[in-house]
């Protein structure tokens, strides 16, 4: 169901009356389809003494031809720049923190529509002492405070890159800076020195992999098929034979194939990575989409209601992850394993009480897989995806008042779209991704829940 309450304050008279009673006025936010550079310029740096990040930031950027005009002097701001890139890891004390401050305050509202700030720091467990830990911690609460303040559609994020993890930094930054994060705000991801480059740049970085999706036949899964097929891959769309004919139009418009299969069948995820080693020689991103709810309150809710979610959303994973990563391996080496959880994973919610258990669990699995040593040998990477309010067929069921409050409560008042969830999953599948594993990026645009 279309967001009317934004078509209409996007209009001329819609904007009028919204901002003359104080009304939110949600900013239509710029996605990879609406076409344009991927990362637009021009972007300023900034760079606290001591840094370690922007002149690697600076490189980056002038390999992707993007102006970079001098930060030096703050009376010379640009006009409505593009983004805001502030190497905060030379901040060592409490004391050095108002360079934040100093940085972003005379430029933050000047930044351009749909803008970014970014802002690098040292993952706080591996700073040299208590002081430089506390003042890398203190970022995370300023880069949430910075997303919520925002305004016309603009985003927060913070990267947090290990000492040596310089060579992963591309794929996380250029995916902050792109549209392809539209709908990310305000979170926190960490890089790890990892292998792996971007094959032949970043258009088509998936050239060349075969990628399984389950849950493909409509809804999020379809469009992560369809994404991941738009990156280069070969996908394997997979849902239920119940949903066989829309799995079969998913799969013509990704050019990849068809796959039916109950995964919660005792033998489904041996036949599964069967056709994926016939077929292909083994796979290479495993996206985990499907997933049912059975809403009810805990008193009122069925066995069977129980039962179903969880082994659909969490037992189903556990099983075809050990067919494929167990005995011979499906999945090779430098491959991505991403799984679809949910805001009611972190933050729980009325009537989910299966849901959310089940979601949590898949961010319990994804953290604990990607602490195996053998998986991480092997280069590896496995996260989540955390959803907030998508408009999807489910979301345009439910109730008026409660679909308004889901659209409202985040920092850009508006609900996230299919194509956000599946974005975020093709960054978290791509090489550009090598630094970043057993992670869980929301996908709600700084969702007031479990913020």
């Amino acid at each position: 169901m279309p967001d009317r309450y934004l078509s209409w304050t996007a209009s001329g008279p819609g904007r009028l009356v919204a901002a003359r009673l104080g009304l939110p006025r949600p900013e239509p936010l710029r996605r990879r389809q609406d076409g344009g550079s991927d990362v637009p310029g021009p972007v300023v740096i900034g760079a606290a003494e001591g840094g370690r990040l922007a002149e690697p930031v600076r490189r980056l950027l002038a390999d992707w031809a993007v102006a970079t005009p001098d930060a030096g002097d703050a009376r010379e701001a640009t006009d409505s720049p593009a983004a805001l890139v502030l190497d905060a890891t030379g901040v060592a004390g409490s004391e050095r923190l108002r360079e934040l401050y100093a940085f972003l305050h005379p430029r933050i509202r000047a930044l351009a529509p749909c803008g970014r700030v970014v802002v690098l720091g040292t993952p706080p467990e591996l700073a040299a002492d208590t002081r430089e830990a506390a003042a890398q911690r203190a970022l995370e609460g300023f880069v949430r405070s910075v997303g919520k303040e925002l305004r016309r559609g603009a985003t927060a994020h913070l990267l947090l890159v290990e000492p040596g993890a310089e060579q992963q930094l591309a794929g996380p930054l250029r995916f902050a800076l792109s549209p392809r994060s539209a709908y990310v705000s305000g979170q926190t991801l960490r890089i790890a020195s990892g292998s792996g480059t971007e094959p032949g740049g970043f258009e088509r970085p998936l050239s060349g992999r075969v990628a399984l999706v389950t849950g493909a036949s409509r809804g999020i899964g379809a469009t992560v098929a369809q994404t991941l097929a738009a990156d280069g891959a070969h996908v394997v769309c997979l849902d239920v034979p119940a949903q066989g004919a829309d799995l079969r139009a998913i799969a013509d418009t990704t050019a990849g194939e068809a796959l039916e299969a109950d995964l919660t069948d005792a033998d489904a995820p041996r036949r599964v990575a069967d056709h994926l080693t016939q077929q292909h020689g083994g796979v290479d991103i495993v996206v985990h989409n499907a997933g049912i709810t059975r809403d009810r309150t805990l008193g009122r809710m069925e066995p069977g209601q129980w039962d179903a979610v969880v082994a659909v959303n969490l037992t189903a994973v556990e099983r075809l992850n050990e067919a494929l990563l167990g005995g011979e391996p499906v999945l090779r080496d430098g491959g991505r394993i991403v799984c679809t959880s949910s805001i009611s994973g972190i933050a729980g919610n009325v009537g989910q009480t299966n849901y959310a258990a089940s979601k949590a669990g898949l961010i319990g699995l994804v953290q604990a897989v990607a602490r195996d040593r053998e998986v991480a040998r092997r280069g590896i990477t496995v996260n989540a995806v955390a959803p907030g309010f998508i408009e999807t067929r489910m979301t345009a069921a439910v109730p008026l008042l409660i679909r308004e409050a889901g659209r409202r409560l985040n920092s850009l008042s508006q609900g996230g779209q299919p194509v956000d969830v599946a974005e975020a999953v093709a960054f978290l599948s791509s090489p550009g991704a090598a630094g970043v594993t057993g992670q869980v990026l929301r996908v709600c645009g700084q969702a007031l829940l479990g913020a």
